[in-house]
C-alpha cells in the first residue's frame, strides 16, 4: 500500500471515528465526518469502501445524499441545528471582530439557504413496528 493510500485510510478512519461519536453526541456533527470517511475509504481501498457503504451509519446518514436523492427533513434539521449552534458559538467568540461576525453570518445564511432550497427533502421512511 502506498503512502498516499495510507493517508487516505487514516482520514477515513478518523472520519469514521468522529462520525460515530457525532451520531451519539449532540454537539458533534456526524455528517461532515462521515463524508470524510466515505471519501477517504473510497480513495484508499475498494474493500473498505464497500464495507463502509454497507454500514447502518452510512445508510442512515449519507446514502440518499450520495445517490443524489436528497435528505430527510430530520437529517436536514439535525445538520442545520448543529451548524447553527456551532456557528453561534463562533459568532459569540468573535464579539470584537466585526468583519468575522459578518463573514460567519453570511456563511450561516448561505448554509441555511443551501440546505433548505439546494437539497431535495425526502419523505421520512415509515418506522418499523417494535416487537
Amino acid at each position: 500500500m502506498t503512502i498516499r493510500k495510507l493517508c487516505y485510510l487514516a482520514l477515513g478512519m478518523t472520519g469514521l471515528a468522529l462520525g460515530a461519536l457525532g451520531a451519539v453526541l449532540p454537539l458533534l456533527p456526524a455528517f461532515p465526518f462521515l463524508l470524510l470517511a466515505a471519501w477517504g475509504f473510497g480513495k484508499s481501498s475498494d474493500r473498505l469502501d464497500r464495507w463502509f457503504k454497507g454500514t447502518r451509519l452510512y445508510r442512515d446518514n449519507l446514502a440518499d445524499l450520495a445517490a443524489g436523492r436528497g435528505l430527510t427533513r430530520g437529517a436536514k434539521l439535525r445538520i442545520m441545528g448543529t451548524v447553527t449552534v456551532l456557528m453561534a458559538v463562533g459568532f459569540w467568540m468573535m464579539h470584537a471582530v466585526l468583519i468575522g461576525q459578518i463573514v460567519l453570518g453570511c456563511v450561516w445564511v448561505g448554509h441555511l439557504l443551501y440546505f433548505l432550497f439546494g437539497i431535495k427533502t425526502l419523505p421520512t421512511p415509515p418506522r418499523e413496528p417494535e416487537a
